[in-house]
C-alpha cells in the first residue's frame, strides 16, 4: 500500500513563532487519519500546506504522488477541501449549489448537473435537493458541503474540523458520509477537536503539539500508552471519599463533585474484586463500580500535557 499523503520534516513559520517544527506524516490511500492536537499545535497549517493553500519553509511534502510546491496544478486536481466554515450559498437550493460548483471546475452545464444529482443522492439529499440551503438543519448543510468537495470525485479528501457546531445527530450524519467515502476508495485527513470523532473514524492517529507528532498509532495503541485499563468508583456519600482512595490506591485520580474515584488497573478481573471486597469490608457503599479502557481524551490530555506545560509555563 502506497502513501497517499507524505509530510517529512516539514518547517513553517510565522514571524517567530513555529507553526509547524518537523512535522512527519504518513497516510496510506484508502484510510481516515485523524489530526488531533490543542488550539495552536499546526494542524490546520498542515491542511493548509497539504492543500496548497500555503507555502511550507522547509521539509517535503507530497500529496497523491505529486509535490505540493513544484506540481501544485497535479495536487489541485486530486484533492478535495472541507474547512471549518460552511461554503455553500443559503440562498439557492442544494442541486443549484452543486451545480454552480460543477462549473467552477469547469464542468459543462449538462455534466454539472447529473453530477449534481449523483451526490445529492449519494449524501441523501434527493428530496430535499429542490429546497433553498436556508431551510436545511445543520447536518444537512454539512453534508452539502461535503458533497461540493467531491464534485471532481478526489483522491485525497481534506477534513478539517468538519462537525464543529453540529449536534450529535449532525455529527452522525457527516460520519455515515465519511465513512461511505472511504469505503469508495477515498483518502481521508481528519482534524478535530472531537476525541470521539477520532475513535469513531480514524483507522490511525497522530497527536500533534508543538508543530510537530508526539504520538501515533491507533486509538487502542494510544490509549494504551497510558497505562492500559483504569477502575472507576462512584462513592455513595462523598465524605468517604478519602477513606476510599486510602483503599484503592495512592495514585488514583479524585473528582469530589461527581465523588468519583479512578485507578489503574493491572488485571481488571483480580482489579475489580479486590476493590469491591475492599469497600464491602470497610463498610463504604459504592454507587457504581466499573472497569474501562482510557478514552481518547485522557490521551490526549495526557500526550500534549508537555506541550502546554512548555507554552505556557503552568503545569497542565
Amino acid at each position: 500500500m502506497t502513501d497517499a499523503i507524505v509530510m517529512t520534516g516539514v518547517h513553517k513559520r510565522y514571524g517567530e513563532k513555529r507553526a509547524l517544527d518537523g512535522l512527519d506524516l504518513a497516510v496510506p490511500r484508502g484510510t481516515v487519519h485523524g489530526l488531533l492536537g490543542p488550539n495552536g499545535a499546526g494542524k490546520t497549517t498542515a491542511v493548509r500546506v497539504l492543500a496548497t493553500l500555503l507555502r511550507h519553509d522547509g521539509g517535503r511534502v507530497e500529496v497523491a504522488g505529486h509535490d505540493v510546491r513544484t506540481q501544485a496544478y497535479e495536487v489541485r486536481r486530486r484533492i478535495g477541501l472541507l474547512g471549518q466554515h460552511a461554503a455553500v450559498d443559503e440562498e439557492l437550493s442544494g442541486r443549484q449549489n452543486l451545480e454552480m460548483f460543477g462549473r467552477l471546475h469547469h464542468l459543462g452545464a449538462r455534466p454539472a448537473g447529473a453530477r449534481a444529482d449523483e451526490l445529492l443522492d449519494r449524501f441523501g439529499l434527493a428530496d430535499t435537493g429542490r429546497k433553498a440551503v436556508a431551510r436545511y438543519s445543520g447536518g444537512m448543510r454539512r453534508r452539502l458541503d461535503l458533497a461540493a468537495s467531491l464534485i471532481t470525485d478526489p483522491e485525497v479528501l481534506f477534513l478539517d474540523e468538519p462537525t464543529t457546531g453540529l449536534d450529535p445527530r449532525g455529527r452522525t450524519e457527516v460520519w455515515s458520509a465519511v465513512r461511505s467515502l472511504v469505503g469508495g476508495g477515498a483518502t481521508v485527513l481528519l482534524t478535530t477537536q472531537y476525541l470521539e470523532e477520532a475513535d469513531q473514524l480514524a483507522d490511525r492517529i497522530s497527536v500533534v503539539d508543538g508543530g510537530r507528532v508526539a504520538a501515533e498509532g491507533t486509538a487502542d495503541e494510544l490509549k494504551a500508552r497510558v497505562g492500559g485499563d483504569r477502575i472507576d468508583v462512584v462513592v455513595r456519600d462523598g465524605t468517604e471519599l478519602g477513606a476510599a482512595v486510602a483503599l484503592i490506591g495512592a495514585d488514583a485520580a479524585v473528582d469530589p463533585d461527581r465523588r468519583l474515584i479512578s485507578a489503574p488497573a493491572r488485571d481488571r478481573m483480580a482489579a475489580l474484586t479486590r476493590t469491591v471486597r475492599a469497600l464491602e469490608e470497610a463498610g463504604i457503599e459504592a454507587e457504581d463500580i466499573a472497569v474501562r479502557r482510557p478514552t481518547l481524551d485522557e490521551v490526549f490530555l495526557a500526550l500534549t500535557e508537555d506541550g502546554v506545560e512548555e507554552r505556557t509555563g503552568v503545569a497542565a
